[in-house]
């Protein structure tokens, strides 16, 4: 994605038609290639940090199928887009990849209850709970905005955490239940010791 950005700042190149044309045979090619064109160095930084932790995410807690859940939500979410989008625009840069990892995340820990897992999805929530606005494009008039890259991408990630939900990681899970009422009378709690 830098790359492709520098190239474009350097040489002054456009590179729209590598984005996604949605019904159109010329932008069929951006289901692969819009994910790397930017359109400007702002674009570029709002997608890449994102991108960066929810990948890693993904990669860590879902070792044995994150690289079939990375790119099938890459280019599914890019088809659904080449298919559903409106056809006069052409839809470029990562974010509709970034939520479907972010959706998917947040969807395979509401399904888990894994405490990591839910810690990580509130982590989420806290830095890009603002996510939420790339919806409803009609608050930011003056940027253009892909919001079918954002809806489309946000249903492929909860579909596919549906779909992988049982490679999630393992562990003590949160609302666990748990007997409470019985005491180790070889350890009690500090409170009950004499």
């Amino acid at each position: 994605m830098f790359v492709v950005m520098w190239v474009q700042w350097y040489f002054g190149f456009r590179l729209y038609y590598l984005g996604v044309h949605p019904l159109q045979a010329d932008g069929f090619i951006g289901i692969i290639t819009s994910v790397f064109v930017h359109g400007d160095w702002g674009h570029l930084m709002g997608n890449s940090l994102p991108f960066f932790l929810f990948t890693t995410a993904l990669f860590y807690y879902y070792p044995q199928v994150s690289k079939r859940v990375f790119f099938g939500m890459w280019i599914t979410s890019g088809l659904y887009l080449w298919l559903f989008a409106r056809g006069e625009s052409w839809h470029i840069g990562a974010s509709g990849l970034v939520y479907a990892l972010a959706l998917f995340h947040l969807v395979s820990a509401a399904l888990q209850r894994e405490i990591r897992l839910v810690s990580f999805s509130m982590l989420i929530i806290f830095l890009y709970g603002s996510m939420i606005w790339g919806f409803f494009p009609e608050f930011f008039p003056e940027e253009r905005i892909s919001w079918q890259a954002h809806l489309t991408g946000a249903i492929v990630g909860a579909v596919f955490a549906f779909f992988f939900n049982h490679y999630a990681p393992k562990g003590k899970q949160y609302f666990e239940d748990e007997d409470d009422d019985e005491i180790d009378p070889d350890n009690p709690p500090y409170w009950m010791k004499e």
